[in-house]
Formats: structure tokens, sequence, C-alpha cells
């Protein structure tokens, strides 16, 4: 039995389908990311999880129970889940302490339970120096660790997240994922986390289901999804690539002005008229200044450098095979200088071609 099971989840506005046929089942003790651009059902699909909205058509189940149908639905204060929204949503006129302990106060628990579990999660999440502090002494870090804390002190079957770090800057969200992870790690809470940010859900995620115009397009693990994309949108949508469009030929894709081997990499199948998309990665074709020597069944191609920028961590390459209209973005080391104009040979590596449906 599953923790959490989404069945034909469906939600409509009018002519509008926000959430289309979701299908999604989440074990006990999972992180499952909803990953996706604006507009595309992941909030929507959360709220109903939640018990804000009502599902047009499709059930909700937990524990085998039914939570949500057209027909019927569990209020949200029934359903044992704790939500933290982009806002935070901590009290203003209330001390760390007073909000991390407040849904404990409304379970009726004695004072000293109150007390010691509130001090527990406050050390757990590094703000028990900040107790008596009230929500305006505190940076967004440390707003957004409140929330946390309040979240898991009582003790959720499922957490629920909404875009948490988005009022975050850069470096605060980066560390923010690897603290949201560290207290699922601690605390294994059934966890439904809702980003735009892809990194998010890389780092947080035992899995990921890439959402797209109201429908999941993949459920898999992020390394699985990046590197075994199944439809070009999450191919595109999952860190860059290179598309590559071209027609199998017996033993040979043939692109514009060059051709790769298929027993180079795993075999395309093609659809009935012999065509074949490609997703090559930038940082999965290495770069060289001569012909490589005995490539050991590898792609390697001509071509020469059109652009190029350098990015500190590495260098960002445009370009273009020798006869081709096709440009190629390829990703190297920053001791990996190659000037715009020089012919430069560019190797695939076969085992990072993923072959898109």
């Amino acid at each position: 039995m599953f923790k959490l099971a989404l069945r034909n989840l469906t939600k409509t506005y009018g002519d509008v389908t926000a959430v289309n046929q979701v299908t999604l089942d989440i074990q006990e003790g999972e992180f499952v990311s909803l990953l996706g651009p604006s507009g595309c059902g992941k909030t929507t699909t959360l709220r109903m999880i939640a018990g804000f909205i009502a599902p047009t058509d499709g059930i909700i189940e937990m524990d085998g129970q039914v939570l949500s149908s057209p027909k019927a639905m569990m209020p949200p204060e029934r359903r044992q889940m704790s939500m933290i929204f982009q806002s935070y949503a901590i009290w203003p006129n209330m001390t760390v302490a007073e909000n991390v302990g407040f849904g404990l106060k409304l379970r009726k628990l004695p004072a000293e339970e109150i007390k010691r579990r509130t001090a527990d999660i406050l050390e757990v999440v590094h703000m028990g120096q900040l107790a008596g502090r009230y929500p305006a002494e505190l940076s967004g870090g440390q707003q957004q660790r409140v929330a946390l804390a309040r979240s898991i002190v009582v003790k959720p079957s499922i957490l629920l997240l909404d875009e948490p770090l988005s009022n975050l800057d850069a470096n605060l969200r980066e560390e923010m994922r690897f603290e949201i992870r560290r207290l699922h790690d601690e605390f294994r809470i059934t966890t439904v986390y809702v980003t735009h940010d892809q990194g998010e859900a890389m780092v947080t995620s035992d899995r990921i289901a890439v959402m797209n115009a109201g429908r999941i397009e993949q459920v898999d693990d992020p390394y699985t999804l990046y590197n075994k994309p199944r439809t070009r949108f999450v191919a595109g949508f999952i860190g860059r690539t290179n598309f590559l469009e071209g027609r199998r030929e017996r033993d040979a894709v043939v692109f514009d002005g060059f051709t790769l081997h298929t027993d180079a990499f795993a075999g395309p199948a093609g659809d009935g008229s012999g065509a074949v998309t490609l997703s090559v990665r930038p940082q999965s074709m290495k770069l060289h200044g001569n012909a490589p020597g005995n490539p050991d069944g590898r792609c390697v191609i001509q071509g020469k450098v059109v652009e190029r920028a350098y990015l500190g961590e590495h260098w960002d390459y445009g370009i273009a095979p020798n006869g081709s209209g096709v440009q190629l973005r390829v990703t190297a080391l920053p001791i990996e200088v190659h000037d715009v104009g020089a012919a430069v040979w560019v190797e695939f590596d076969p085992a990072q071609v993923a072959v898109i449906a």
C-alpha cells in the first residue's frame, strides 16, 4: 500500500484543464518533487492533496483511505498534513518558540511537552539560540527554518512544500536545499515538494515528477531523469542539451553535414519514417585541438569554434560541425582554451546520448 496515491487526478476551470489525468504513487518516507514551469499544474495538484481544492475527477488516497473525490472531500484539518508556503506564513506577533509550538498548543498537549518538543526541534534546525526573537528580527533563511520546524514538530503524516525557497537569494537557496534534505533524512516524513527550480528538485528529491501542461511527462530519480529523458520537454527542462534531428539509415544516423554510427551508443529505434532525435548534454562532449587517435568506437566529428564564453567554472563553446548548419553547445574545463575560428574535434560520450521519443 502506498502512503499517498493520486489516481487520474483532474482539475478543470471552465474550458481550462489545469491538471489532466495525473496518476502518481508515493511510498512511505519518500521525497517526491513536482517540477515544471509556471502554469503546468503542480501547485494546483499540491492544493488538491492538501484539501484546499476539490478535484473535478479522480481520487486522492492516503494509506488506502480516500481523501478527495468529486463526490466527497475530507477537510484539510483532518488530513494530518503540514504545508509550507512561499510566504512562510509565520505569525509576526509571536516569538520563534511560540510560532513553532502553536500547532502543539492547538492539539492541547501538556505545557511541559510543548516546551520540550519545541526546544528539541529548534536545535535540530539550528535556531535554538533565537527562540525568543520575533520574525521581524530574523533573516529570510531563519524564517524559513522556523516554518520548517513548525511543520515538522507536529509529526505530520505528509509534509507539503509550495516553492518554499523562491523568496531567498541564490546562495541562501542553495544552502536551504541541503537543509531540507538533511531534515528529511532525519525524520523520514513523506514529502511532496513543488518547485520550478531543477536544482532544488535534484538536490532534495528521491524522485521527480516533471509536469507539463497539466500532465506528468516522466517520473524518475534525478540521475535517470537527467541522463535518460523520455521526452523532448523533459530533456530540455532538466538542464541544457543539444537536440540533434536525423534519419536512421542502416547502422548510422545521418544528420545535417555529419553521420553518427549507431554502434557507438544505445541504438535509436526511430519512428516509422526513420526520424531520430538525440539529446546530447554539453558536458557529455569533449573537445580536442587535434584529431583524437583510436576513438574506440566513439562518435567524433570535426568542426570549428564559432563562439565562446568564459563562465569561471567552465568554458561554454559554440561549435559548428564542418559542412553543417547545426551548432553544438559544448562545456569544457577552464584549462581547455580554444580560440574562435580554431579547428576542433568533438567527441561524444555514447553513454550520455539519449534517444528522445
